[in-house]
């Protein structure tokens, strides 16, 4: 009789521990369901530094874009191909994010030779773009290319004269949206082509949830 007080307080530390034991399995278990169901974003590769002009005729480089996530695509504006439709869904991921938001959104140009700055400046005002989030971006061909085929894997190449079908017919160039992280790293590449209601059931609000993943990141 005089034991139990002593053997008592002993029963009860084992159910603790096995209490606690028991709810750190449940807690490695769930952490481990939903990184299944949201694995990490793939590293394609980091974006190496550059100097290009904007279009307000200003320097732009990698540090400008430093802590920030940022979508790119490349276009012309000549095209009568795909770069309309390229330009009006991103402006309709300018729509979709939030007005503190930090993401920057970058176009580069695949004819740097005519699109200068005003040009491109032009170009963004009709589509309604907000420059303090959406820059344009010229300059010579070997450095668009550094950045766009070098790094972003935004490839272009010109038509020659006598396959042109008309003098709009210029360039062949990707028509996909690529998202880097805010440590240069490109993160996602994301195919625009097909019809609307794709664009904006799939690709669109797959695009804005990895932006988000990304934005809630150190």
């Amino acid at each position: 009789m005089a034991e139990m007080p002593q053997q008592l307080p002993r029963t009860l530390w084992v159910g603790v521990f096995l209490m606690f034991g028991l709810l750190c399995v449940a807690g490695l278990l769930s952490m481990a369901e939903l990184k299944s169901e949201h694995p990490a974003l793939p590293i394609y590769g980091s974006i190496v530094d550059f100097t290009l002009t904007n279009q307000d005729g200003q320097a732009a480089t990698l540090a400008d874009l430093t802590n920030h996530v940022w979508v790119a695509d490349i276009i012309f504006t000549r095209c009568a191909g795909p770069c309309p439709r390229m330009t009006t869904q991103m402006k309709s991921v300018q729509d979709k994010l939030a007005s503190d938001s930090n993401v920057r959104l970058v176009t580069l140009t695949t004819d740097p030779g005519y699109d200068s700055p005003e040009i491109l400046k032009r170009y963004g005002q009709h589509f309604g773009a907000d420059f303090n989030r959406w820059i344009f971006l010229t300059g010579t061909k070997t450095e668009v290319a550094g950045l766009a085929a070098g790094s972003l894997k935004l490839g272009s190449t010109p038509i020659p004269a006598a396959q042109q079908k008309n003098p709009a017919d210029l360039f062949i160039h990707t028509t996909i949206f690529v998202l880097v992280d805010k440590h240069a790293q490109l993160r996602g590449i994301f195919e625009t082509g097909g019809d609307d209601v794709d664009w904006e059931n799939k690709t669109r609000p797959k695009l804005l949830a990895d932006i988000h993943r990304l934005e809630r990141q150190p």
